[in-house]
């Protein structure tokens, strides 16, 4: 149901998004949806928290996975971004943004997707400056994951979007940049 719910939110949008038409598309009745959720913004959060339910799975696994930490970087970047304009996980996200401002809730849900993506990118990181590969300082770790993240963030809903050409290819290359940047890898 959740994996339809997404689905139908990035083809239509949260706002022209009905009950009625997503019952449809399920097979079911809108009462039976707003009897789960209650209301779009909840059938929002419950889409999105599956969603990261699943790439939290995705993330631990290729965190521990027995390869160098710079390739383990690679899959990260690799898993965080869009698949390419209008990918159904990162559309939850867009829409989420839209209205996290004036609900506590989601506010609260988005902090808890962004601390858990934070955290394990700061573990990774802090086990290459551990292991020699980035010459970076372990107080700066933090900073950087942030900094990572925000642009990861950035070049996602460029992707996202469709905006001024940019493809998932062209912000790989410009994270992988950048985390070669910010990370000064051991030679």
């Amino acid at each position: 149901m959740l994996d339809e719910a997404m689905r139908a939110i990035a083809e239509q949008g949260l706002a022209e998004l009905t009950m009625a038409g997503l019952a449809e598309r399920l097979g079911t009745s809108g009462g039976h949806i707003l009897y789960y959720f209650g209301s779009k913004d909840r059938l929002l959060l419950e889409a999105l928290r599956w969603s990261e339910d699943r790439l939290t799975g995705e993330r631990r696994a290729l965190l521990t996975r027995r390869t160098t930490v710079a390739r383990r970087l690679d899959a990260f970047l690799r898993l965080y971004l869009p698949e390419g304009p209008r990918d159904a996980r990162w559309m939850l996200w867009v829409e989420l943004w839209a209205r996290a401002a004036g609900n506590a809730e989601l506010a609260e849900a988005q902090e808890e997707f962004d601390r858990a993506w934070q955290e394990d990118l700061e573990r990774l990181l802090l086990r290459g400056v551990h292991q020699g590969r980035f010459l970076l300082p372990e107080e700066e770790v933090p900073a950087a994951a942030d900094e990572l993240l925000a642009l990861l963030d950035g070049l996602s809903t460029r992707v996202v979007l469709g905006l001024r050409g940019t493809t998932r290819e062209g912000a790989l290359e410009t994270a992988r940049r950048a985390a070669r940047n910010a990370l000064r890898p051991a030679p």
